[in-house]
C-alpha cells in the first residue's frame, strides 16, 4: 500500500516532535561533564533518529549533521518518519552545545524543527551568519546593516526601556571584539556565552527570559534552526552570511553568493507552519536540565514546544518512568536493519 501524505503538518506533529528531544536529552544528559562531547553528541543522534522513526511523517533532513559522506548520523538529505502523513523539511542539532554539555555548563539543549516541505532555507556552503534577533515588540527595529548603538536605540525605544536596561546575548570569541566594545559603548548590558546561539535566538525572541537582544556571528545552519523558532514567537530576526574559514569564502565567492545580502525570516523559512521542540540537557536559565534525582528508573525533564499557525507556547515537565533501559543504539540499527531488508 502507498504511503499516505498530506500537504499540511497538523498540530499533533508538535507533540510527537517534543518526544524527540526528550529521548535525546535524557540519552545525552548521562555525558554531563563526563569531558566526551562526541559521545554526548552520538548518544543524543542515536536516540533522535530511533524515535524520529515512530513519527508520522515524511521528513527530510535539511539541516542536520552535514553531508552524507561526513556525517553518517542525521545528514542532510536523509528521510526522517514513518513516511506516512505530511511531507516537512526537518532541522535538527540534537545536542547544542556539545562543549557545554562535556563540561557540565548551562544551556545544553536537544532542538529539532520542522516546516512545510521545501520552505526551508539550505545554506549549502554558507557555514557561519551574522545575526540579530528580538522579541516581536521590537522586530520593526532592527536593521542588520545599521550600527550596534543606533539598534540598541531603536529597541530600547520599541520596548519601552533604556538602553541600560537591555541585555545582549554575545558569543564569546576572538571576533565579537569590535561588537563587544560597541555594545558596551552603548551603554548595554552583555551575557557572554562560549557556545549556544540557539537557545540565544530563542531567549531573545521570548520576553522575560533576562536576554533582549542576540547579536553577532554563529552558524548559518543554527540561524535556520533558530529562524523556525522566532517565527513562531512572532519575534524578528535578520542575518548575513559572514563567512569565517577561508574554504567558506572561495567557495561562496565562485558561487557568486551576494554577501550583503539581507535574509529575514521569510528568506531562512517561508511557510507559516512552522513547528520547534527544545528539551534541556543541561540546567538552563529558563529551562531545567534533565534529572536524575527522583528515585530509580524515573528522570525529569523540560522542554518548550513552540508553533506559528497557532502562535502556541508550551512548557512541558516530562516525568518519565522508565520500565526497562532504552538502548538507542541497538533500537537505531534495528530500524535500519528493518527498513534495508
Amino acid at each position: 500500500m502507498a504511503a499516505q501524505t498530506s500537504a499540511q503538518p497538523d498540530r499533533n506533529l508538535a507533540m510527537e516532535l517534543v518526544r524527540v528531544t526528550e529521548a535525546a536529552a535524557i540519552s545525552a544528559a548521562r555525558y554531563m561533564g563526563r569531558g566526551d562531547k562526541d559521545g554526548g553528541d552520538q548518544a543524543a543522534v542515536n536516540a533522535m533518529r530511533a524515535f524520529l522513526r515512530t513519527v508520522d511523517m515524511d521528513g527530510t533532513v535539511v539541516i542536520g549533521e552535514g553531508e552524507k559522506d561526513e556525517a553518517p548520523m542525521l545528514y542532510n538529505g536523509e528521510k526522517v518518519g514513518s513516511g506516512r502523513g505530511p511531507r516537512v523539511d526537518i532541522a535538527v542539532d540534537p545536542v547544542e552545545g556539545t562543549r557545554l554539555l562535556a563540561l557540565g555548563r548551562p544551556n545544553s539543549i536537544a532542538v529539532i524543527a520542522a516546516a512545510e516541505a521545501g520552505s526551508m532555507w539550505r545554506p549549502g556552503n554558507s557555514f557561519y551568519m551574522d545575526k540579530l534577533v528580538v522579541e516581536a515588540a521590537a522586530r520593526e527595529a532592527i536593521d542588520i546593516n545599521d550600527t550596534p548603538a543606533r539598534n540598541l536605540h531603536r529597541i530600547a525605544e520599541a520596548l519601552g526601556r533604556k538602553v541600560e536596561d537591555l541585555t545582549v546575548f554575545v558569543l564569546d570569541k576572538p571576533r565579537h571584539q569590535e561588537l563587544i566594545a560597541a555594545i558596551r559603548k552603548a551603554g548595554a548590558r552583555i551575557s557572554l556565552h562560549t557556545d549556544g546561539d540557539v537557545m540565544g535566538a530563542l531567549m531573545a525572541a521570548i520576553p522575560g527570559t533576562g536576554i533582549d537582544v542576540l547579536m553577532g556571528i554563529g552558524g548559518t545552519p543554527e540561524g535556520v534552526l533558530a529562524a523556525c523558532a522566532v517565527k513562531a514567537l512572532g519575534g524578528g530576526m535578520q542575518g548575513k552570511r559572514a563567512p569565517q574559514k577561508a574554504i567558506e569564502k572561495e567557495r561562496l565567492a565562485a558561487e557568486g553568493v551576494d554577501l550583503d545580502q539581507v535574509f529575514d525570516l521569510d528568506d531562512l523559512v517561508h511557510s507559516d507552519n512552522t513547528f520547534f521542540a527544545a528539551t534541556a540537557i543541561t540546567e538552563g536559565s529558563f529551562l531545567e536540565g534533565v534529572r536524575f534525582d527522583r528515585g530509580k528508573d524515573v528522570v525529569t525533564t523540560e522542554s518548550i514546544v513552540i508553533r506559528s499557525a497557532s502562535g502556541s507556547v508550551r512548557y512541558i515537565k516530562g516525568i518519565h518512568q522508565f520500565r526497562r533501559k532504552f538502548d538507542f543504539e541497538k533500537i537505531d540499527a534495528e530500524a535500519a536493519a528493518s527498513a534495508s531488508s
